[in-house]
């Protein structure tokens, strides 16, 4: 392990911090009870006190043992970001159960395999995506859904910019299987909640990645792993009761829960959450409200800064202001450092770390890089399929071991075995990523070992759109690969060998709008390229990567 990064560590913090040995939703209960009356959420002007919200997440909890969830058992989260979200998340990890984090964006298809992996009987839904888990009920392992409607938070008139599933009146939804969320929240229909001993090592949280075969993987997270990362972050980028987080990255994302809703959380600082992003009521509320922290994604910043309205907001409140998932070009850095007065700190993790096992220093960032190892963690570069540690400036794997990194995927031994790898008595996790450590011990990420695409800040995997667009009844073969994209990063392409009857007939339009039908929209191809055949070697291999770098070349 090098320490050449610790010449550049925070001042006056530890190298390594002792991390509490409580469970996640103790931390609401500490905050609820240090400063009940104070808001913990506010949303769209209307605000939820911290009292409230350890009520209304114990009255969840109470409906969720009702309905038979216990310790060890697993519930699905699917909705937009809401106090609805927060609720729902603590309601269920103060059963003993896992929270299954499901992104909205996902389709029925998807839902199913969420579903019949983690063998979640009960799933909490926005009710603008009720149709999409509805049909699961009888057909999978699902029983019960409970169905929110995000206007029932709306207690003020606002004069900020709605958007339309938050607009939306409460329909009645109720059948066989559903309930709705204002039946069961309210004082007078609070059921008894039975407390449940849950300790650091018992799971918390199963957030799926997908990889580079296969279906989505549930990475099994405990709570002492995510208390790490959501413990380090408000220290590395200080946080204190009173600072006030702007919440704009998906709460479904291990970095928007983690620095935009555990952590706020467990030191009983205020979350201003939007559920759909627009630039004007960022600006808004950051004036508004007096924002302190922003953590966000590449996309958000370009399209924050390059409103034209910007200089009417005041956003001087501003102390902290971050990312990651996709690296910050530099002429964007330097315009928000003139706007701001602040760095962009950028960070690095997984869904496999619960977020971040690399920050920049706030006091010394550099621009395109994912930081130096943070807290406890040891990360290493090596050579790609050993163990032999590399030096300085030298490509490899980047692999980190720490409090944060996962147990491994749920009911995926194989894979697990895989992910990992033993080097000094410790247990490293294998990234995928390729990078190096400067001199300074800053690391940097050049490629990827795993076939993989960013597209802003969302991770798309091949195999899974592949899998799913041969579906298609006209498609013979399909390669899936990363395309440039100026706003996104990289978008998703699928080359596409038609059958021969197709061919002449189906369009690239068609597939596309056939894509979106069936998958979410993030991993929907927005290039499609028909070719007569795909490159393969001689044993028949597709050789993904002749199309991918003749796709860089351009």
């Amino acid at each position: 392990m090098s320490d050449r990064h610790f010449d550049h560590w925070p001042e006056d913090t530890p190298r390594e911090i002792t991390f509490p040995r409580t469970s996640i939703h103790y931390n609401l209960e500490v905050s609820a009870t240090r400063f009940p009356d104070k808001p913990a959420i506010i949303y769209y002007d209307s605000k939820l006190s911290y009292a409230e919200l350890k009520r209304q997440a114990d009255a969840l909890s109470g409906w969720l043992q009702s309905r038979g969830v216990g310790k060890g058992d697993r519930v699905l989260l699917y909705m937009q970001n809401s106090p609805q979200y927060v609720i729902g998340y603590y309601g269920i990890l103060g059963t003993g159960a896992a929270v299954v984090p499901v992104n909205p964006m996902n389709l029925k298809a998807e839902l199913e395999h969420y579903v019949e992996d983690s063998g979640a009987s009960v799933a909490i839904a926005g009710q603008e995506l009720h149709t999409n888990i509805q049909s699961l009920i009888g057909t999978t392992g699902l029983k019960h859904v409970l169905v929110a409607a995000y206007s029932d938070y709306l207690s003020q008139e606002t004069d900020l910019k709605l958007p339309d599933v938050v607009q939306a009146a409460r329909q009645d939804l109720r059948g066989e299987g559903t309930e709705l969320w204002a039946e069961i929240i309210e004082p007078g229909a609070a059921l008894p909640l039975t407390p449940v001993d849950v300790q650091p090592d018992d799971l918390a949280l199963i957030p799926y990645t997908s990889g580079s075969t296969g279906k989505p993987k549930g990475c099994m997270h405990t709570h002492g792993s995510v208390m790490a990362t959501l413990w380090g972050g408000m220290l590395w980028n200080v946080m204190l009761p009173d600072h006030l987080c702007l919440c704009t990255l998906p709460y479904f994302h291990v970095t928007g829960m983690q620095s935009s809703m555990n952590s706020p959380i467990a030191v009983g600082a205020t979350m201003a959450i939007m559920s759909r992003w627009d630039r004007e009521v960022a600006a808004e509320l950051i004036q508004r409200y007096q924002i302190t922290h922003w953590r966000n994604i590449t996309t958000m910043v370009v399209d924050f800064i390059n409103n034209p309205n910007l200089p009417n907001y005041d956003i001087s409140s501003l102390i902290a202001i971050g990312g990651g998932g996709a690296a910050v070009p530099a002429a964007v850095e330097k315009k928000l450092k003139a706007l701001t007065g602040l760095s962009y700190v950028e960070g690095y993790g997984m869904s496999e770390t619960i977020a971040q096992t690399h920050i920049n220093p706030p006091h010394r960032p550099k621009a395109q890089c994912l930081g130096i190892p943070v807290f406890n963690v040891d990360a290493r570069v090596l050579e790609p399929g050993t163990t032999k540690e590399l030096g300085p400036e030298e490509v490899g794997e980047i692999c980190m071991h720490g409090p944060q990194i996962m147990q491994g995927y749920w009911n995926n031994p194989e894979a697990t075995a895989e992910a990992f790898v033993e080097l000094d008595g410790k247990r490293f996790l294998r990234s995928g990523d390729l990078g190096y450590v400067d001199q300074e011990g800053y690391f940097f990420m050049v490629d990827r070992l795993k076939r993989m695409i960013n597209a802003s800040g969302f991770k798309v995997w091949p195999s899974e759109v592949e899998s799913m667009l041969y579906a298609h009844p006209d498609i013979q073969e399909v390669c899936v690969i990363a395309s440039p994209d100026s706003k996104r990063g990289e978008t998703v392409k699928a080359v596409i060998v038609l059958r021969p009857e197709a061919r002449g007939r189906t369009t690239e339009q068609e597939i596309m709008d056939w894509a979106r039908e069936h998958m979410a929209a993030y991993k929907c191809p927005k290039k499609v390229q028909f070719t007569d055949r795909l490159p393969r070697s001689g044993t028949g291999k597709l050789l993904w990567r002749d199309l991918q770098e003749a796709e860089r070349r351009g």
